[in-house]
């Protein structure tokens, strides 16, 4: 499945590639949806994963796994992305935009999803980490 849009340029990009899955994500502070009064924070996240295999490949299901910047860990396991289960053929890809709150000004995601070849064979595939900062922290060079 394609899709039309495609990711912002000049806007930082953290990529993975696992078995010739190539996954490339985007975050956004969303502050006209963010309380930071009542410490609540979100962001929007845009995914572009790309089959670079030879077969195609089935999104079955996601595992997130968020960190908030007191190193609270909140983990998402479910089917799918977005109420889809997209099977992406070679050369193709599949975009989608989610979201998360947090209870702090910045943090983290990480996680995995979980895809079947053509012939049935299944494994994971990473998300790569990439951070989600809003204006409301300052930034810690570590």
């Amino acid at each position: 499945m394609n899709s039309d849009d495609d990711l912002i340029d000049g806007v930082l990009t953290y990529e993975a590639e696992t078995e010739g899955v190539h996954v490339a994500v985007q975050s956004y502070f969303l502050s006209e949806q963010s309380d930071p009064e009542a410490q609540q924070y979100v962001w929007a996240y845009r995914i572009r994963i790309t089959n670079k295999s030879a077969s195609p490949v089935r999104l079955l299901n996601r595992h997130w796994v968020i960190t908030d910047s007191t190193g609270g860990v909140h983990e998402v396991q479910g089917e799918g992305v977005v109420g889809e289960q997209p099977t992406i053929n070679p050369g193709d890809h599949f975009i989608y935009t989610s979201g998360t709150p947090l209870g702090t000004p910045s943090g983290f995601m990480q996680g995995s999803y979980g895809m079947r070849r053509a012939d049935g064979a299944t494994f994971d595939v990473e998300i790569p980490a990439f951070s989600l900062d809003s204006p409301h922290t300052s930034l810690n060079i570590n």
